[in-house]
């Protein structure tokens, strides 16, 4: 029975219509965030939202990598200390390999996203971008070591928890199983979200690789999110809903690994119960990150604690980044009208603030030096930026606030 694929059933929630109207809720409220800010404006934060996918990624493996340093090593800045830059080098595989997946998205070259080919190409893609250290793995039991082989299979039984993964010898048999159940074109309607959600489960619970399970898992899903395709999604992360609920993700975990209790809990090997319980649990948790970022992107507030944030720079109550002097007052005033327009050329930048076109010049050119305003050329039109210095006062509780 442990080697056998009926052992990974049911494979979606039965009885459970309350999750499709959660789904549906999901998916409406996901397609109006794209009408919260002008669109240019809105893909500059999905270049941000990458880096903050990697941050909370990395926190459920316990990794505390803070966004300014994984910008830093983006730029090829990394930390002197091995175990950071370690770290650093992670979150920028993470990077790499979610802009990967998400090319092959929308190129339609990734095929079917719940094979075992898609799937082995994201743990080899992230792994094969890892340091050396991160190869090893010690049985926390036995002391054993063994070495992770990118893109492959695991080849050793394992225990996570009190799970019991399907046997290594099996995996084929089980990837396969999954590979047919779940690509997000075989369902329809708000089913496709709720699959999305157990899929994200069965691949956890089926453990095909050594390590990474979680974070090909994670990578996986948000695969399936752009494939639905869940208009919105790229605007909110998941990984940030999971990582600030942590401890109620992996109960909700081991709650779906559970067995069927009696002949009132499904039909399959597994508890329906505990399947239900995790896809309202995962769907909550995408309908509460979808709620956050919309409240953020509401151009009212955003424009107002933008405001405030030159306010702070001006009056010196928070840093400047490394170099950079206090902001002018009329930086909030150059900045609304990019928000405003989501581009605009830089003389009516310049007009807009107030100012001589001397002194204009100055600040715009410092706008732009810090990352608020972000231009093509050098002459270019300009558009709104999301530096990490400033990212996380224009969006609170994003991540932790710079505080160096």
């Amino acid at each position: 029975m442990r080697n056998s694929i009926s052992q990974m059933t049911p494979l979606l929630p039965e009885r459970a219509d309350d999750l499709q109207d959660l789904a549906l809720e999901v998916i409406q409220r996901s397609a109006s965030l794209g009408s919260r800010q002008h669109p240019v404006t809105l893909q500059t934060l999905r270049e941000l939202l990458r880096i903050i996918n990697s941050y909370y990624s990395n926190l459920i493996e316990g990794h505390n990598t803070h966004p300014y340093d994984i910008v830093r090593a983006m730029q090829q800045e990394y930390d002197s200390e091995p175990a950071k830059r370690n770290l650093q080098l992670e979150s920028v595989a993470h990077i790499a390999v979610q802009r990967m997946m998400e090319e092959q998205i929308q190129q339609e070259s990734a095929g079917n996203i719940a094979g075992e080919e898609f799937l082995r190409s994201l743990h080899r893609e992230f792994f094969t971008l890892l340091p050396e250290e991160f190869l090893v793995m010690r049985n926390s039991e036995t002391g054993r070591e063994s070495r992770v082989v990118p893109g492959e299979l695991r080849l050793e039984p394992v225990k996570v928890g009190l799970h019991e993964p399907p046997g290594h010898d099996s995996l084929p048999a089980f990837m396969a199983r999954f590979g047919e159940a779940y690509p997000p074109e075989k369902h329809h309607g708000a089913v496709k979200l709720v699959a999305v959600a157990a899929a994200h489960h069965r691949l956890m619970w089926i453990h095909p690789f050594l390590d990474g399970n979680g974070r090909v898992a994670r990578l996986f899903t948000e695969a399936c999110l752009h494939r639905v395709p869940l208009q919105g999604f790229g605007l909110w992360s998941v990984s940030r809903g999971l990582a600030r609920r942590n401890s109620d993700y992996k109960a909700a975990l081991s709650w779906a690994d559970a067995p069927r209790r009696n002949d009132l809990d499904g039909r399959g090997n597994l508890s329906n119960e505990g399947l239900v319980k995790f896809c309202r649990f995962f769907l909550e948790v995408c309908l509460d990150q979808v709620d956050y970022m919309g409240t953020l992107l509401q151009l009212d507030g955003l424009v107002e604690r933008v405001r405030k944030y030159v306010h702070l720079r001006g009056s010196a109550m928070i840093p400047n980044p490394a170099g950079a002097d206090n902001l002018r007052v009329e930086a909030a005033k150059m900045l609304q009208e990019v928000l405003l327009r989501g581009e605009a050329p830089r003389g009516e930048v310049i007009e807009a603030s107030g100012l001589k076109e001397r002194t204009g010049r100055t600040l715009l050119a410092q706008l732009v030096a810090e990352g608020l305003l972000v231009s093509d050329t050098p002459k270019g039109e300009v558009r709104i930026g999301f530096p990490i210095h400033a990212a996380g006062w224009f969006f609170p509780e994003l991540y932790p606030v710079l505080s160096r």
